[in-house]
């Protein structure tokens, strides 16, 4: 159940984080950290909220040094107040690998690969559940719900075990096997729907409020950004604070896309880097393409586009609930938006695997079809680096694929 929203302030104890408040990025209005919050509440407005930091201290980049490689080396700029709180399987600090065998196909275009597929439960939403499970516990919730295309399910249901809490995951039926064994395993109660990712949404958010149970849906509540934008500070980071030119990003939910941009801005506010920013291309599957739609239609909303089934599963969100700020991000770094259809994910899928020893997701091997696309036009031009964030493993996705 919920706790009572009156309950005290937490006391700055032992992590030193600088979080602040949380804010909408629509209306402006502010919102203390210290009770259970989703959207904004003006029902006008019902944004996504973002959190903010105190970056004014001074913070030097060399706290970094011997700290432990995961995502909580950079715990002054998330938002866990009591140490204790942290619910962490070791996720974060994936390695950024360069392109080796196909790298004749890049020419003299800089490819490297930041891989997600090593993290727990083989995905980089161990990330953003990892943070959003270690708040629920600072705030004292016991029962999570989420819907899911598979990857977030068996995140939640793994890091709610670790907290000792209890996961409710609404995932649709066509999802492969091994992400429905996986929340099983964990221990979470999986319910199976017919229909798509924002099928399970409405089940998810009508029994969340008749039980009372906390949703960490796609951005909306405010701590599951906080936890994927790691992956900005971190390719930052191993990169020696130079941050690539192009940075491509699977767009389903867009939590990474978005969280990307919001580390890239806190560590130029902190002084870890530069004003350079990379253009941001979001790459989505022909099946789910509205944010594509919208980018090239000059709207700052997407519409509802679902085409059915795709291989990569965390790709059929029709309509991202945050598409206005994806849709910024992509404009304010002079991005764009590509979609590919099935057969070219499949096809790159395994030209991956077979040349660079990487069983990628589908949703990664998206990225490699959209820069050789992008690579033609001369969009992407030599001499420049170009980052494609892979979001997590193949092996989960092996029912989808014809070997």
């Amino acid at each position: 159940m919920l706790p009572n929203s009156a309950a005290p302030s937490l006391i700055n104890a032992s992590t030193g984080t600088l979080i602040s408040h949380l804010e909408c990025p629509n209306c402006g209005k502010i919102y203390s950290t210290d009770v259970v919050r989703t959207v904004c509440e003006d029902a006008a407005c019902l944004s996504s909220l973002l959190a903010r930091y105190d970056l004014t201290g001074g913070l030097h980049k060399d706290i970094l040094i011997g700290r432990v490689a995961n995502m909580w080396r950079y715990k002054e700029v998330l938002p866990i107040v009591n140490e204790e709180n942290i619910v962490t399987l070791g996720e974060g600090f994936t390695p950024i690998l360069p392109l080796k065998n196909l790298q004749h196909l890049a020419g003299k275009i800089e490819v490297l690969w930041k891989d997600e597929s090593g993290n727990p439960t083989g995905s980089f939403k161990a990330r953003g559940i990892g943070a959003a499970v270690s708040k629920a516990k600072e705030l004292g919730i016991n029962t999570i719900v989420t819907p899911t295309a598979g990857n977030a399910g068996g995140a939640l249901a793994a890091y709610a075990a670790r907290a000792g809490m209890q996961a409710v995951v609404y995932m649709p039926k066509l999802t492969p096997h091994v992400f429905k064994d996986e929340c099983r395993l964990y221990g979470a109660e999986l319910i199976e729907v017919e229909g798509n990712i924002s099928d399970c949404g409405k089940l998810a958010n009508e029994q969340a409020v008749i039980n009372g149970w906390f949703q960490v849906s796609t951005l909306k509540e405010p701590y599951r950004l906080e936890g994927k934008k790691t992956m900005g500070y971190e390719i930052a980071e191993q990169l020696n604070w130079q941050l690539p030119d192009v940075i491509l990003y699977p767009t389903g939910g867009g939590t990474g896309l978005i969280g990307l941009w919001k580390a890239f801005d806190e560590m130029e506010q902190l002084g870890w880097i530069g004003s350079h920013r990379p253009r941001m291309v979001a790459v989505q599957s022909t099946s789910c393409d509205g944010i594509v739609q919208a980018f090239h239609g000059g709207q700052v909303t997407a519409t509802f586009v679902d085409g059915g089934f795709t291989i990569a599963n965390g790709l059929r969100v029709p309509k991202p609930y945050a598409d206005k700020l994806i849709l910024k991000v992509l404009r304010d770094s002079n991005g764009t938006a590509v979609s590919i259809p099935d057969v070219l994910m499949s096809a790159a899928l395994k030209e991956i695997a077979r040349h660079e020893g990487m069983l990628i997701a589908p949703e990664g091997a998206a990225l490699w079809q959209a820069f050789k696309q992008l690579k033609a036009k001369n969009w992407i031009k030599s001499n420049e680096q170009v980052l494609l964030l892979n979001t997590g493993s193949g092996y989960k996705y092996l029912e989808n694929i014809e070997v």
